[in-house]
């Protein structure tokens, strides 16, 4: 219990849920990015990064947050919804995978992916998280739970453990920028 509450003191928030957010905010930046660019490669870019991101995320809410918010709470309806909306969003990154820059489905396909995480991030960060701030959770031991499985999945995804970008090792993130690097000479 004191490990919880020196993780909730003051205005700050568990590092656990600040993880969390952190991603979010990340993503609402790339979101930001690719509505005032009009390049197809930095649009392709900025998606093949944002769905790596988000990939991440999704499975690391699914595999460790969520079931241990749901152990938690007494009504986990909450976590229900999310878990819906993120299989909405994993179709949409999906579909954007088969896409190309210059398909005119890819700006709005990903537009709606961003409407749609951006409606995601406000149910979380206003009902989810402050619901799982009142619970009883060891958010010090959820946090390195996740800071491990977050990693594990990055290197998984061939991404840079700490960055948002690909690394020179084996993954699908690395393989696709590769081959767009190729087909743009």
């Amino acid at each position: 219990m004191a490990k919880r509450k020196a993780a909730r003191s003051g205005n700050r928030q568990p590092e656990a849920i600040a993880m969390l957010i952190q991603d979010h905010q990340k993503v609402q930046k790339l979101f930001k990015q690719f509505e005032k660019t009009e390049s197809e490669e930095e649009r392709s870019r900025i998606v093949e990064e944002a769905c790596a991101d988000l990939t991440v995320h999704t499975q690391l809410e699914e595999q460790v947050f969520y079931p241990a918010v749901r152990r938690a709470l007494e009504d986990a309806g909450l976590i229900d919804e999310a878990e819906v909306e993120h299989d909405v969003a994993k179709d949409l990154i999906e579909k954007l995978k088969g896409m190309k820059a210059r398909n005119g489905e890819f700006s709005a396909t990903f537009t709606v992916l961003s409407e749609y995480v951006l409606h995601h991030v406000e149910e979380e960060q206003n009902e989810l998280f402050p619901a799982a701030r009142k619970t009883d959770l060891d958010f010090n031991a959820l946090a390195e739970e996740m800071k491990q499985r977050k990693k594990e999945l990055r290197e998984e995804l061939g991404l840079d453990p700490e960055e948002g970008r690909a690394h020179s090792g084996p993954g699908r993130a690395s393989r696709r920028a590769a081959s767009a690097r190729s087909a743009a000479r």
